[in-house]
This record gives structure tokens, C-alpha cells and sequence, in this order.
């Protein structure tokens, strides 16, 4: 178990709202960013917060030395709004312990994760060794809006963050007790539509069934995205598609978490979705659409008979590789203003994107990792792909020119994105332990 001392640091990192999406919460942004810097500090790593036109980014460091490998270990200090905050059953932001379980929001994505790795590194200083590798860390406050200035920060400090190997904690164990590399992540690109009509809401009763109602028709064109067999009605969107190979087929299916584990850990009445796919198949390596948000007409107590003058929806599309985002965004722009009548008007905007990842298995870095999670958990990791995105990870590979180690010490069901997110207690001792474990084996590849 973590010491009182390593809990109460945790603690006070999941105090700090640092939610990327609201803009009133910048004061709270640099709050953490200058926590972070703190504590490297006191671990002796030279650190400091770099502003850019988001959220400050924190860099740490220790001493270089040439003759040892350089790891980057990257995180992400900014956390998902807690909306509905009615279904906390803590304020998100008074972390507090559950059978087991820091319960806050952040405890897993990310603060969780790589605070191990912190943790990790502290616990390797005490002992008065020198550290196995050079290492670097890199955390920034905007993961959860698309890392929208990040690109420009890593080309504008390449020579400061050279390294050979990155390692991201930021994924998901296949379940208690059975570890995982995340060889894939799936990429994204997010939109929003917005359907008008009228100048102005209208009187239902004296102008209903005159004029095309945007909600109505909003709803037309978002039940189109989908064929009945669950597949992408957009022409193209599966033309870029890498297929699922039957070793991982074979793989995926013999783990022990499916369909009846993802089921109970969702609360839905039954799964569903693409078929001839199993249910982490479709997470893992197959493309989605999904409505996020809808927006029309009145949204207060009782009722208000109006034709709304518009309605509007957010969608994201979940990519495999090696699907563009910006290439899907346009195609979903040609399909929905292909099928809109012409009663109304429709706009469909780009907000953000990011690429999907792909790394082979037999990667050697990757193969250390294996060691690394073979001896910590005492049972040989899982290669698998995650569903989420990371969009960091293209971004290091095409300016870094190097490759990630996704390394997950999260649980399927851990609430990530939802109320009551939680992080095990015991995961942070274990990701102690195998934060030496891992810079142990990646200093002798």
C-alpha cells in the first residue's frame, strides 16, 4: 500500500479542478502545472513551466548523461468536466478512498497514472542509486480538448525532449490482475452539425407544418449515419481501414474480458453494435460514429409550443488505422449536405482531430515492456488496442520521430469520462514498482 505521505501527494494533485474544456478554470491549469514543477523539484529533476497559448506545459528533467538511453515519460494534468455532478456520490473534486479505490475526478485519466510514474522515480531517488536512464518528463493541460497547441510546443523544443523510447500511461489493463501493452489506439475527428430554418422560433400552432422543422430534420440526418446493420452509411469511411488479423481475432477471444464483462461494467440492457464483430473488436479496431450532444428548441420546465430555428448535434468519429481525420470530416460534410432537403440549411464544422496509432508487438522496446509487466505482475501482458484516442502519440512519432509505449495501469471500469472515475489504491504501489521494473529493461535495449 502507498504511504500516508505518497496518498495525501495524490490527494492534493486530484484537489485541483483542472478541467481543459472550461475556460474559467484557467487560474486552476496553472495551479497544477506549478504543483507538478513543485514536486519534481523537491525529487531534485530540474523542471519548468512553459507557457503557450493553452495551458502551460511542464518539462522535467534529470541529469544527462551520454552514455545512458533517455526515456520520456508524457501525461496529461487536465481532466474531463464532471457533468452531472449530480451523480457523484463526493464533490469530483474531494478525492476520498472506496474499497479500495481513490474515487475523484482525474484518478485515472490521467493524474492517476502517471503520478505513479512520479511516484516511480522518487522512490528510485531514496534509494541514492543513479537512475538506470536518462529521463524526461513532459505533461501538459490539454489532452482532453485534442492537445491543440502541443504540436508546435514539441517542433519548438525537439532538441530539448530527444529521446529514444516515450513511454504513456494512459490506457487500460485487460482487468484486475492482468496486464496489458496497447499496441493500437484509435484515432478521431470531431464535428459539429447545425441544422436551421426559420429566422426565429415560430408559433407551432400558426406556422407547424409550413415550414420543415430543424429538429425534425436534424434527427433524419443523424439516423442516416447508420446502416441497420450497425456499419457507417458514409461512402469511403472504411476505404483506409486496416483489417483485423486473425491472430488478434483469435487472441482477443480467449482473453477474459468480453461481451458479459463489458455489458455489466456499461449498465445497458444488451450489447449491440457492427455485427460480425465482437464487442472489443468494435473497440479495439473498428471505426464509430456517435451522436455526443444534441441542441434544439426549449429545454425548461413544462412546455413551449415552438418550430425551434435550429438545431445543432456534435459528433465524433472514432478512427482506426489508417484512417485520416481530416479526410473523414470532409467526407461526413459531402454526405450530410448530400442528403439534406433542401426546406433547410445545414453547416457541418471541423473542431479537432487526431490520428490513430499502430506499433508491432515484437517493437524491442515493446518486448522490454513485456518483461517489465511479466515481472511485476507475474503473468505475461496482453497486446491489445484500445478504443480511446491519444492524439499525442502521432505527433511524437512524426516531430520526435519516435516511437510510444502505451502501458496502462487503468481498469475497463474504472468511470474514466463518467462520475465516481476511480483509480485502485494498490495500482499505485504496483505502478511503483514497475516504473523501476520498465526503466531497468529499457536501459538494455
Amino acid at each position: 500500500m502507498p504511504s500516508p505521505t505518497q496518498l495525501e501527494d495524490f490527494f492534493a494533485y486530484l484537489r485541483i479542478p483542472s478541467i481543459s474544456a472550461d475556460p474559467a478554470r484557467s487560474g486552476a491549469m496553472q495551479e497544477c502545472a506549478d504543483f507538478l514543477a513543485a514536486k519534481f523539484s523537491q525529487l531534485g529533476l530540474a523542471a519548468a513551466v512553459h507557457a503557450t497559448e493553452g495551458p502551460p506545459v511542464v518539462i522535467a528533467r534529470s541529469p544527462f548523461s551520454p552514455q545512458k538511453r533517455t526515456v520520456l515519460i508524457y501525461g496529461h494534468y487536465d481532466v474531463q468536466p464532471v457533468d452531472p455532478e449530480s451523480l457523484w456520490r463526493n464533490p469530483p473534486f474531494s478525492p476520498v478512498v472506496e474499497n479500495g479505490y481513490v474515487v475523484a475526478r482525474g484518478a485515472t485519466d490521467n493524474k492517476g497514472q502517471t503520478f505513479t510514474h512520479i511516484l516511480g522515480t522518487e522512490a528510485l531517488l531514496a534509494t541514492g542509486a543513479e537512475l538506470p536512464v536518462n529521463l524526461i518528463y513532459l505533461l501538459e493541460g490539454e489532452e482532453e480538448i485534442g492537445s491543440p497547441h502541443l504540436g508546435a510546443f514539441l517542433a519548438a523544443h525537439r532538441e530539448e525532449l530527444a529521446c529514444d523510447i516515450i513511454v504513456v500511461s494512459d490506457t487500460s489493463m485487460v482487468r484486475e490482475g492482468y496486464p496489458a501493452i496497447t499496441t493500437g489506439l484509435r484515432g478521431i475527428s470531431c464535428l459539429e452539425v447545425k441544422v436551421s430554418g426559420p429566422r426565429a422560433d415560430l408559433h407551432s400552432g400558426m406556422f407547424g407544418g409550413t415550414v420543415a422543422n430543424p429538429a425534425l430534420e436534424l434527427s433524419r440526418l443523424l439516423a442516416k449515419l447508420h446502416r441497420q446493420d450497425g456499419s457507417i452509411a458514409i461512402p469511403g469511411f472504411y476505404d483506409d481501414v486496416l483489417p483485423l488479423s486473425e491472430s488478434e481475432r483469435t487472441v482477443w477471444r480467449e482473453l477474459p474480458y468480453g461481451d458479459a464483462e463489458l455489458l455489466e461494467a456499461t449498465g445497458s440492457p444488451k450489447i449491440c453494435g457492427e455485427k460480425g464483430y465482437t464487442a472489443l473488436e468494435r473497440i479495439w479496431a473498428r471505426p464509430t460514429a456517435e451522436i455526443n450532444g444534441l441542441t434544439s428548441g426549449y429545454q425548461g420546465h413544462g412546455s413551449k409550443t415552438i418550430v425551434p430555428a435550429s438545431a445543432s448535434a456534435k459528433l465524433s468519429f472514432r478512427l482506426v488505422p489508417w484512417q485520416d481525420p481530416e479526410k473523414i470530416a470532409a467526407q461526413v460534410r459531402a454526405f450530410l449536405e448530400g442528403i439534406t432537403p433542401n426546406t433547410v440549411r445545414v453547416e457541418v464544422s471541423y473542431d479537432h482531430g487526431g490520428e490513430p496509432y499502430y506499433l508491432a508487438p515484437d517493437f524491442p522496446d515493446a518486448l522490454a515492456a513485456s518483461e517489465a509487466l511479466s515481472e511485476i505482475f507475474g503473468k505475461a501482458p496482453a497486446h491489445i488496442r484500445e478504443g480511446l484516442s491519444i492524439p499525442i502519440v502521432m505527433l511524437f512519432r512524426k516531430i520526435l520521430q519516435r516511437e510510444t509505449l502505451l502501458i496502462g495501469l487503468g481498469l475497463p471500469d474504472c468511470n474514466a469520462h463518467s462520475p465516481n472515475e476511480t483509480f485502485p489504491v494498490a495500482h499505485i504501489d504496483l505502478g511503483i514498482q514497475l516504473h523501476a521494473a520498465l526503466l531497468k529493461r529499457l536501459a538494455a535495449v
